[in-house]
């Protein structure tokens, strides 16, 4: 998910045939049954290869269609996935702030978009060009569905102002 940005949602849906290895690609179903491809790192598309071949491993996933399974061998719910995540906040140091205020696993998507963008404040990149293959990526219907993960960010704001003060002087 921090990775390509995808819904927790979507990331259940998964299948192993969503897996495109030759390719280097994952196909997404998303909102309202949009299908994107997405291409993956070498990085991500190696650490999904040996994940599959971790759960090829459970005899008890075998007829189980899913990418993400539980130790049962069955399809694991959006509510695993979030109680998993905040066990793995427990050893980290990603702790909450407060009882409202703690780290979610939705803000994977986040931070995908925000560091795409900053990719593309540093390296150069046009931002007008890369956010709506962002928002595509994302499977966003529209741009300002997009905006709204990256808004108020400082870090992608500092990056905004530095640029435009390149282009001012």
């Amino acid at each position: 998910m921090a990775a390509t940005g995808i819904r927790t949602g979507e990331a259940c849906a998964l299948d192993l045939a969503n897996i495109n290895p030759a390719s280097g690609t994952l196909r997404i179903t998303g909102k309202y049954g949009k299908i994107r491809m997405l291409p993956l790192d070498s990085t991500v598309m190696a650490a999904l290869t040996t994940y599959v071949e971790l759960r090829t491993g459970l005899p008890q996933a075998a007829n189980c269609p899913a990418l993400l399974v539980s130790s049962l061998g069955n399809r694991l719910r959006s509510s695993i996935l979030d109680a998993s995540f905040r066990q793995v906040l427990e050893h980290t140091s990603l702790g909450q702030r407060s009882r409202r205020c703690r780290p979610r696993l939705t803000d994977l998507r986040h931070t995908f978009a925000v560091n795409t963008m900053l990719d593309a404040y540093e390296t150069g990149q046009d931002p007008t060009k890369v956010l709506p293959v962002l928002s595509t990526w994302m499977g966003h219907a529209q741009i300002a569905e997009t905006y709204w993960y990256l808004g108020c960010t400082p870090a992608l704001m500092q990056a905004a102002a530095k640029r435009l003060e390149r282009e001012e002087s």
